[in-house]
């Protein structure tokens, strides 16, 4: 699919995807590893209106690599709400690391929450931090619900550390690229497994580009998780819902 000119070639509205609210997308251009300019971000929220969505909620990195300022964040938003006239109800928050940034974020109440007092975090694919039970138990008490974004991609989380995240109040997004195998097989057994259990809140696309944005739309596996998923996306619509 091409970008210039914004041509509109995805499918009407259709199974999973018909009236979708992404909670979870890096549209907002040049900021981190997302879509890189004005042009890329609009074609992908035209296609996300032709695919007949409702909502996409921008979700930035914040990180102490990317230490993308809430005010320069907030800017860009509201160049994005001028320039798109499409019909697609925009939102903005950020998926925030927790990291020493994070922590003095918090405290100075400069975030970006997801709606409903939900705040976006993740933490290493690769490690466990030293931070994280810290960082999470101090947004619990600052009054705001962790989110904690693609929790099947943390390998060396056990099935005992998910139930006692999920007993701490902490929601669980699916990340819908892990169900289809985007990021390798063992990712892809974890995801249906948290999905089987029940673990998740939420799904968001983690959308990076328009080539992996389209590649996971047309993917029909998902509609094979399709009982398992409308609870969830039905959740992210109530997220948004008066926003």
């Amino acid at each position: 699919m091409r970008f210039w000119g914004r041509k509109r070639t995805a499918s009407g509205p259709k199974g999973l995807w018909a009236g979708f609210v992404d909670i979870h997308a890096h549209l907002l251009p040049g900021v981190d590893d997302g879509v890189p300019d004005w042009q890329r971000c609009l074609a992908l929220l035209d296609a996300c209106e032709a695919k007949g969505w409702k909502a996409v909620c921008l979700t930035p990195h914040v990180m102490e690599d990317m230490p993308n300022a809430t005010a320069r964040l907030q800017r860009l938003f509201d160049e994005l709400q001028v320039r798109y006239q499409g019909r697609l109800s925009l939102h903005l928050a950020a998926e925030y690391m927790l990291d020493l940034l994070f922590e003095e974020r918090l405290e100075k109440k400069d975030f970006l929450p997801l709606a409903k007092n939900r705040v976006l975090v993740e933490t290493s694919c690769y490690q466990s931090s030293l931070f994280f039970d810290r960082l999470l138990e101090k947004t619990l008490s600052a009054g705001y619900f962790p989110v904690l974004a693609h929790p099947e991609r943390y390998a060396y989380l056990t099935e005992a550390e998910y139930a006692r995240l999920k007993e701490k109040r902490v929601g669980f997004q699916l990340n819908l690229p892990s169900l289809v195998g985007f990021y390798g097989r063992e990712i892809q057994k974890r995801s249906k497994w948290l999905l089987r259990q029940g673990m998740y809140t939420y799904a968001g696309t983690d959308t990076h580009s328009f080539a992996a944005w389209e590649r996971l739309v047309e993917a029909k596996d998902l509609e094979r998780h399709a009982e398992c998923l409308l609870p969830l996306i039905e959740n992210n619509k109530q997220l948004f819902e008066n926003e």
